[in-house]
């Protein structure tokens, strides 16, 4: 049975990185580019990074009912097609998604055992911070990154695990963790060193680190549903 994961995160989290560490380590791991109507930015080449298409383009794919989940963000459409998820059916394989948490909730509720990763950054200075290094946003972009950023961390709670990913090597190994002891589960095996190193992530083991995190952004963990 195919196990679909997916990995959620502010924009300038680090998730792009961790996903492109996590897809050349792990096998058998199916990856979903999305759909975008955005232009590309910088290097970025069409069927690699997004597969670019246009308005109209997109909207006839939801007429066609082509998406597992889309959204619109920042006035653009991101989505997923059903095609990577009968092909890593056919090939045998996982499908890992890079969504945001629109499209993280409509997925979970087409898909409940879907494996759901939020990623935070150690705080809002360390993001404004990597948001910045990126040098490739204007400064109301980076402002506007930021508010959205508060708002999808206000999501954290109904996902199952939480990464914060202040080190990358340590990042890395906690989600190879966690997809190996999860497929580990689907085949009714088990190992117990990874098993234990992914529930140190599981949502309810980790509140405690959140807080000063969630304060950083404004929020608090009582007042986030």
């Amino acid at each position: 049975m195919t196990n679909v994961f997916i990995i959620s995160a502010p924009s300038g989290s680090g998730k792009s990185t961790l996903v492109n560490e996590i897809r050349q380590t792990i096998p058998n791991l199916a990856f979903s580019i999305s759909y975008t109507t955005r232009s590309p930015r910088g290097h970025e080449q069409d069927g690699k990074e997004y597969f670019f298409v246009s308005r109209q383009q997109f909207e006839e794919m939801i007429q066609n009912d082509d998406f597992l989940e889309y959204a619109n963000v920042f006035g653009n459409y991101y989505g997923t097609a059903r095609r990577f998820l009968a092909g890593a059916e056919e090939q045998g394989n996982d499908l890992l998604l890079d969504i945001d948490v629109q499209g993280a909730a409509q997925i979970k509720s087409k898909l409940p055992d879907a494996v759901s990763i939020f990623i935070l950054p150690p705080n809002r200075s360390e993001l404004e911070q990597r948001l910045r290094r990126r040098s490739q946003d204007s400064e109301s972009v980076i402002q506007r990154r930021l508010y959205e950023a508060s708002r999808e961390i206000e999501n954290y709670g109904k996902y199952d695990y939480i990464l914060v990913n202040d080190r990358l090597a340590d990042s890395v190994e906690a989600l190879k963790a966690i997809l190996l002891s999860q497929r580990l589960k689907r085949q009714d095996g088990t190992d117990v060193a990874l098993s234990a190193m992914a529930e140190k992530y599981r949502l309810e083991n980790v509140r405690h680190r959140l807080q000063p995190i969630l304060q950083s952004f404004g929020k608090t963990a009582a007042g986030v549903k």
